[in-house]
């Protein structure tokens, strides 16, 4: 299928016949597949969440998840049993958060593995959490240098699209690094449907990054942790009640992180004071 979308324009005419003996219209196939791609991707995007919820209530009932979340394009009865195939039933003990199940989806290698960073721009990693403001979840994504630790780009959102999440935080993370981003930046990320959207590949492809995505949880350790930090030091601590007052105080937080919070790999400095001291250098 996504062979399909990579393809489609430069498939022979002769699929004009193919469509024809099966008595449908490519218009029909097309919203097939739109359907289908939705349908997973909404998938991979709860996996995600339920993995996070359960983090902070593991004993909370697929049901009750169900009624917090409430999926636009998924019911009840198909969400538990979503939570079944994901092994999510109270009953079973987890030993940790699990990751986002991207079977049958695009999948890049991990290219951080065995890789030495040397500076800044070299690698960059995101992810994406939640934040529950008077019983409804927002969503916070992060991109960040991973040598710097600094957050390039970050958006809050209402739904968990790509259009919402990682497309615009990736754009602010690029507007960041406006002096010049070079070729060949490892993107990594987990295997969440944002990441592998044909809008978010191509843009990721006009500035040639090398996308990159990770199996298990640690090892987007940096994005995972940064998640932690912001919310358990700073949004926890901070009086937010409505969806405007959390992009206010996630705009405050990354700014204190960035410029005033000193990083033990940093040798105690600040993201921003560590990479000045290296343009100094």
């Amino acid at each position: 299928m996504i062979w399909y979308w990579q393809h489609r324009e430069s498939l022979p005419c002769s699929l004009n016949m193919f469509y024809q003996s099966l008595h449908t219209s490519k218009q029909s196939i097309h919203q097939h597949l739109n359907r289908l791609l939705l349908e997973r991707e909404q998938s991979c995007y709860l996996s995600r969440l339920i993995s996070e919820i359960r983090v902070d209530h593991p004993t909370l009932s697929c049901r009750a998840m169900y009624y917090k979340l409430r999926p636009e394009r998924m019911g009840r009865d198909a969400f538990e049993q979503l939570c079944k195939e994901l092994g999510f039933l109270i009953d079973k003990r987890h030993h940790g958060p699990r990751t986002t199940n991207s079977s049958g989806v695009v999948r890049f290698d991990n290219l951080l593995t065995n890789t030495t960073l040397t500076s800044i721009n070299q690698a960059w990693s995101s992810d994406i959490t939640y934040f529950e403001v008077d019983g409804h979840y927002y969503y916070i994504t992060f991109v960040l240098d991973c040598y710097s630790r600094r957050i390039l780009g970050h958006q809050v959102s209402r739904r968990l699209t790509t259009e919402e999440t990682t497309l615009p935080a990736l754009k602010k993370a690029v507007s960041t690094r406006a002096g010049g981003i070079p070729a060949n930046v490892i993107f990594h990320s987990d295997g969440g449907g944002q990441y592998y959207d044909k809008d978010f590949l191509k843009f990721t492809a006009s500035y040639q990054f090398r996308n990159s995505m990770c199996e298990y949880a640690y090892e987007n350790g940096k994005a995972e942790r940064l998640n932690g930090t912001i919310k358990n030091n700073y949004l926890n601590y901070y009086t937010i009640n409505t969806f405007k007052q959390l992009e206010e105080k996630v705009d405050l937080a990354v700014t204190l992180y960035n410029r005033d919070r000193p990083h033990k790999a940093l040798n105690y400095q600040s993201p921003i004071k560590y990479e000045n001291s290296i343009v100094i250098l």
